[in-house]
C-alpha cells in the first residue's frame, strides 16, 4: 500500500482506539461552556451530565465544562448547583428574598362559615350546641377553623352550665373589618330585609320585637358565666 504523499499521517499516539472518528472538529472549552450554559438556562429540570453529552457535539466534555462555570458563577446573582444527578441553574440563596411577591388573596367564606359568623355576631356569647341548634346542621371543625384564621371569632367565656361549654364571640378585627365600632351598629333584620339580603322568613334564631331594653337585660346575665 503507497501512502498518499498529499495526506499527512495521522498522529494516533494520544487517540482512543474504540472512538469513532468525528466528522467536525472539537468545540473549544469556552464554546462548550457556552453551550452547557445554554442547555441549562433553558432546561425546567436538572440536567444531567449523560443529557448534556448527548446533547452536544461529539467529543465535547460537559463535566469540565461544568467545573469551569461552577467556579465562574462562584460569587454571583446566579450559581451552578448541583441536583441530585442533574445541573440547574438557581438564585443565590442569599438573594432569594427579591423573588418575592405579595398579593391579595381573596378567599370566599362557605355557606356554613357564613352562617355561623352570622350567628355569633348576632347571638353572641353562643356556644357550639346553640349554633347547631340555631342551623339545624352540625357544626364542622373546619368551619370554625375557618373563621378563627381569619381572626373573626374567639373564644368568650364558659357558660355555668353542666360540662361548662365554651362560648363564641365576634372580635375587634371582625368590628373593623366591617366598620363596625360595636356588634350594635349590626345591621337589624328590616335593614337587611330593605336591602335584599334577606327573605320574608327573617334570620334563623333572631327573636323578633326583641327592644333595646330587653336587648340590654339579655346581655346582663352575666350569671350564666365565668369570669
Amino acid at each position: 500500500m503507497i501512502d498518499d504523499p498529499a495526506q499527512p499521517p495521522e498522529d494516533t499516539s494520544s487517540a482512543d482506539p474504540n472512538a469513532t472518528p468525528g466528522l467536525f472538529p472539537v468545540p473549544p472549552m469556552p464554546e462548550q461552556e457556552r453551550m452547557v450554559e445554554a442547555v441549562l438556562f433553558a432546561a425546567a429540570d436538572p440536567v444531567s451530565v449523560a443529557e448534556l453529552t448527548g446533547r452536544l457535539p461529539e467529543g465535547c466534555d460537559p463535566a469540565e465544562a461544568l467545573s469551569h462555570l461552577r467556579s465562574r458563577y462562584a460569587g454571583r446573582g446566579v450559581r451552578l448547583v448541583r441536583v441530585g444527578d442533574g445541573w440547574a441553574l438557581r438564585t443565590a440563596p442569599d438573594l432569594g428574598w427579591l423573588m418575592r411577591t405579595e398579593r391579595v388573596e381573596t378567599r370566599r367564606l362557605s355557606r356554613a362559615a357564613t352562617e355561623t359568623l352570622a350567628i355569633v355576631a348576632y347571638h353572641q356569647p353562643v356556644t357550639r350546641a346553640e349554633i347547631e341548634e340555631i342551623r339545624g346542621v352540625s357544626l364542622s371543625r373546619g368551619t370554625i377553623d375557618q373563621l378563627m384564621e381569619l381572626d373573626w371569632i374567639r373564644f368568650g367565656r364558659r357558660r355555668m352550665t353542666p360540662g361548662r361549654p365554651l362560648t363564641f364571640v365576634v372580635t375587634d378585627t371582625f368590628l373593623g373589618h366591617f366598620g363596625l365600632e360595636t356588634t350594635r351598629d349590626l345591621p337589624g333584620v328590616k335593614e337587611l330585609r330593605d336591602a335584599g339580603l334577606l327573605d320574608s322568613r327573617g334570620m334563623p334564631g333572631v327573636q323578633h320585637g326583641l327592644d333595646d331594653d330587653e336587648e340590654d337585660g339579655a346581655e346582663g346575665q352575666t350569671e350564666l358565666f365565668e369570669d
